[in-house]
């Protein structure tokens, strides 16, 4: 027997059918829009990282220039480390009688010349030594290799130039007259025939040998010592650097400074003729020393402006 399909009932299968087409494509896009969604959370986060990575990076950049600008500020150049000295370390004679550049300050030598070695020294990378002694002795001690060099406001000579090299110049010495308050000089030329007295194996020395005669120069191992005798009439006048002239004069109320200058002369550091490398590398130092600066604050420090 035939069955009898009835048109309504296709109808409602097909309603079924399409209904639930549809509701499987509403899944699908829901699903795809989830899905896109996530993505461009994900992506979003990623760029997030990115740009906190960069920030963390830049922050590092800065606080790395933040420092090396810092560490520029505290060096007077960019300092370098020394080859000359095999052993690291830069030992200077001086003679610690002369301030303001060489003086005891306590158990220390204090002064110009000693902190003007220790920034040299430092910025070779050396370990500093400062050996005192007579004046006289620092280039026979240079010339033995009992030291490397020698720092004690001392002015290059052809003599010496024969037995020790010289940096170049780190400072400008004037070489003046002390006299007693009544005394009738009142400058160079009124020193002929005149007693002087002067440091041994100064300059002031030598130019006053040479000028006045040896007969009538009396030299002293220290310039105190030429004071004292000034001041018990044994010398008419003495013959020594500016400053050291004027801390005497201070210290004692009989003695005056003359204005006018015996000699202008430049101070530099003698060194040994072995070593041709550790000239260069002090004058370098010396040149970035001037640049940054340092020189002058050295000198200022003890040397005030009238």
């Amino acid at each position: 027997m035939k069955k009898t399909i009835n048109k309504k009932s296709i109808l409602s299968v097909l309603l079924a059918i399409l209904l639930m087409l549809s509701v499987a494509a509403c899944g699908s896009k829901k699903d795809t829009a989830k899905e896109t969604e996530a993505k461009e959370e994900e992506t979003e986060a990623k760029e997030e990282k990115t740009e906190a990575k960069e920030e963390t990076t830049e922050a590092k950049e800065e606080t790395t220039e933040a420092k090396e600008e810092t560490e520029a500020d505290e060096e007077p150049a960019d300092a370098s480390t020394g080859k000359a000295l095999e052993d690291g370390v830069l030992d200077l004679g001086t003679n610690a009688a002369f301030p303001p550049y060489e003086f005891y300050e306590g158990e220390e030598i204090v002064g110009i010349d000693p902190e003007i070695a220790q920034a040299v020294a430092d910025y070779l990378g050396y370990e500093l030594k400062i050996h005192d002694m007579e004046f006289a002795n620092i280039i026979a001690s240079i010339e033995s290799g009992k030291v490397d060099g020698g720092i004690a406001g001392m002015t290059v000579t052809e003599e010496r130039l024969e037995s020790v090299n010289f940096s170049d110049s780190y400072a400008t010495g004037i070489q003046s007259i002390i006299v007693t308050l009544d005394s009738d000089i009142e400058g160079p030329d009124d020193l002929t025939d005149k007693k002087i007295g002067t440091q041994f194996g100064t300059t002031g020395d030598f130019y006053a040998q040479d000028d006045f005669g040896e007969e009538n120069v009396q030299s002293f191992d220290k310039g105190a010592d030429a004071v004292v005798a000034l001041n018990a009439g044994k010398v008419d006048a003495v013959i020594i650097d500016n400053e050291p002239a004027k801390s005497f004069a201070a210290a004692n109320d009989n003695l005056k400074v003359l204005e006018t200058d015996y000699a202008v002369e430049d101070y530099a550091i003698a060194l040994t003729k072995t070593n041709d490398a550790l000239l260069e590398e002090v004058n370098e130092a010396l040149a970035a020393l001037e640049e940054s600066g340092k020189l002058q604050e050295i000198i200022d420090k003890y040397i005030k402006a009238e």
